[in-house]
C-alpha cells in the first residue's frame, strides 16, 4: 500500500511521498521500516514526544498535529485521533463498509444488551460479530478483548476478521472513552442504543456534562437511536439527537416499548410489552435491570426490521452473560452471586435485584478500583449500606493506590448507617470470611470483578478468578 492510499479521506499539510507502507502504529516501540507512526495525545503521555524514537527506529512517516522536528516525512493534520481511525480503516481495506453496525452505550448494561442482540441476530440467521468488555467474537469464534472498545488499529483488524469470516452484522459496546477519543470515527451505525448514565469515569471526563456529551456522539453516527426514556438524561439525548429516536421504559407511559405487569423470580422475569409492539416477554435473567436490558434489545431488534416473534423467542432462550448476576454452584444452603457492578448505580441495581428474590440476608462484598474516580467510593458505601444486610468491604483492583486508603474512602459513605460491616483488605480472605459466616438462605453478592480473572495490585497483576477462589475455599472447608 502506498502512503497516499493510506491517507485517503484525511485533510493534511505536507507531501505524501511515493513510498510503500507495511504497517501503522501509535506505539513508537512498534515503529520500524515501512511503518507509519501516528502521534496520539493520551491521558498520561503525548505521542509527539516519541516521534524522534519512531524516526530513529526507521519509520516511513510520522502523522502529527505539529512539527516534531524529525528527519522523516511528516503529515500534519488537525486531529491525529480522527486521522488514526481513518488510516487504520484504509490499511485494513475499510472492512466497515461491508458490515451493518449496532452500537450500545451507557454506564451499565452494555455487555448484556450487546450479547442479547447478537444472539437474536444469530438465531435469525445472520452471522454476527461482537465487540465488548468480556470478549470479541466473529460468529462463534472467540477473539481476545483488551478494552471495552478497542483502539483503532485493533478495531479495524477485528472488523477485517469478521468480514473475512462472513459476518453481516457487528454489535459493539461503545464506551465513552472510545467516543471521546474518536476510536469509532468513520463507522456508521444502523442503530445506537442508550442504556443509562450514572457517575463513572469522571477521572477522565471530569464532569457529568462531558460524560453525557461523549455518549451523545454515538447518535451523530446512527440512523436510529434507541433511548431509555426512564433515564434522567433521556430528554436531552432525544431533543439533541440528529437521528430518529425510539424509546423504551417502564415508568414512561408514552414509551414506544413499555414493560407492564412485571413479574420477578429467582431465575428470571416476565412482562407484557406494550406500545409499537405488544406481546408477552420471558427471559432467564433476574432483576429489575434485566427488564431494561431486554427492552433495549427488543426495541433495537424490532427497529432494524427483525420480526418481533423471532426476537421474543430468541430472548426466551438466552442463557445470560458471564459475570452478570451469575449464580455460582456451591451445593450449600446459601447462594453466591458474582456481578460486575462497579458503580453506585450498578451496585444498587444488583442488590435491589437480589432483594426481589432473596429469602435470607443480603451480604454485599465489594471494593473500588484504584487510580479511578474517587468520588464514587463513598457513594458505593452508602448504596451498599442502604440495600444490604451485611457488608464486607475489601479490595477490587487497587492498582497503584493503597488498598486500605481506598477502603477508608468507601467507609466515609457509611457515616450514620447502622448496617453492620467488616473490613478485610485481602479479597480472597474476604470471600473466605463470607462463606465461613454464611447463614441459611443468605445471598452473598461478590460485586466488582464479574468476568475478570485477575486483580491489579500495587505489586502488579495476579491471576484471580472468583469462581476458582470459591471452589478452593469450599474444598478447604470440606477437608
Amino acid at each position: 500500500m502506498k502512503l497516499a492510499q493510506l491517507l485517503k479521506g484525511i485533510e493534511y499539510k505536507g507531501q505524501a511521498p511515493d513510498i510503500e507502507i507495511s504497517g501503522v502504529t501509535s506505539d513508537s516501540r512498534k515503529a520500524g521500516p515501512g511503518v507509519v507512526f501516528v502521534c496520539l495525545k493520551g491521558e498520561r503521555s503525548d505521542g509527539h514526544d516519541y516521534a524522534a524514537a519512531a524516526a530513529e527506529a526507521g519509520c516511513a512517516a510520522v502523522i502529527a498535529e505539529r512539527d516534531t522536528g524529525v528527519n522523516v516525512p511528516q503529515i500534519i493534520t488537525e486531529d491525529t485521533h480522527a486521522a488514526y481511525a481513518a488510516v487504520c480503516a484504509n490499511y485494513f481495506g475499510n472492512p466497515a463498509d461491508k458490515l451493518k453496525f449496532i452500537g450500545v452505550t451507557g454506564t451499565n448494561g452494555k455487555t448484556t444488551v450487546t450479547t442479547i442482540i447478537k444472539d437474536v441476530l444469530e438465531r435469525c440467521g445472520y452471522k454476527t460479530g461482537l465487540i465488548g468488555t468480556i470478549k470479541n467474537m466473529s460468529g462463534d469464534k472467540e477473539l481476545p478483548a483488551h478494552y471495552t472498545t478497542p483502539e483503532a488499529y485493533e478495531l479495524q483488524s477485528l472488523l477485517r476478521t469478521m468480514v473475512d469470516d462472513g459476518c453481516k452484522y457487528c454489535v459493539m459496546e461503545v464506551s465513552s472513552h472510545a467516543l471521546a477519543q474518536k476510536r469509532v470515527d468513520g463507522l456508521h451505525f444502523i442503530c445506537g442504543v442508550f442504556t443509562n448514565l450514572t457517575q463513572d469515569h469522571l477521572d477522565f471526563h471530569k464532569t457529568m456534562e462531558n460524560y453525557l456529551k461523549a455518549k451523545q456522539r454515538l447518535f451523530e453516527m446512527s440512523d436510529i437511536g434507541v433511548i431509555n426514556a426512564d433515564d434522567q438524561y433521556a430528554k436531552t439525548i432525544i431533543e439533541e439527537a440528529p437521528c430518529r429516536t425510539v424509546t423504551y421504559g417502564v415508568n414512561t407511559e408514552n414509551a414506544d416499548f413499555r414493560a407492564c405487569d412485571i413479574k420477578y423470580n429467582s431465575v428470571g422475569i416476565s412482562y407484557s410489552l406494550k406500545g409499537k409492539t405488544s406481546g408477552e416477554i420471558k427471559a432467564n435473567l433476574p432483576g429489575a435491570f434485566s427488564v431494561y436490558n431486554t427492552l433495549a434489545a427488543i426495541a433495537c431488534a424490532v427497529s432494524i426490521g427483525i420480526p418481533f416473534e423471532k426476537a421474543k423467542n430468541a430472548l426466551a432462550s438466552f442463557k445470560g452473560v458471564k459475570g452478570r448476576i451469575e449464580v455460582v454452584p456451591t451445593g450449600r444452603d446459601f447462594t453466591i452471586i458474582i456481578d460486575y457492578a462497579h458503580t453506585p448505580d450498578g451496585l444498587e441495581k444488583i442488590l435491589r435485584a437480589v432483594k426481589s428474590f432473596a429469602k435470607g440476608r443480603i451480604v454485599a462484598l465489594f471494593g473500588c478500583g484504584g487510580d479511578r474516580d474517587k468520588g464514587k467510593r463513598p457513594k458505593m458505601g452508602k448504596v451498599a449500606a442502604d440495600n444490604a444486610d451485611f457488608l464486607i468491604i475489601t479490595s477490587d483492583n487497587p492498582r497503584t493506590e493503597d488498598p486500605d486508603a481506598i477502603i477508608d474512602d468507601i467507609l466515609a459513605g457509611l457515616n450514620g448507617s447502622n448496617t453492620p460491616y467488616v473490613k478485610i483488605t485481602n479479597r480472597r480472605e474476604a470471600i473466605k470470611y463470607a462463606i465461613m459466616n454464611a447463614q441459611k438462605d443468605d445471598c452473598i453478592v461478590l460485586a466488582g470483578k464479574g468476568h475478570e480473572d485477575y486483580q491489579i495490585l500495587p505489586t502488579g497483576r495476579i491471576h484471580f478468578d472468583e469462581r476458582e477462589v470459591i471452589a478452593e475455599i469450599l474444598k478447604e472447608l470440606d477437608s
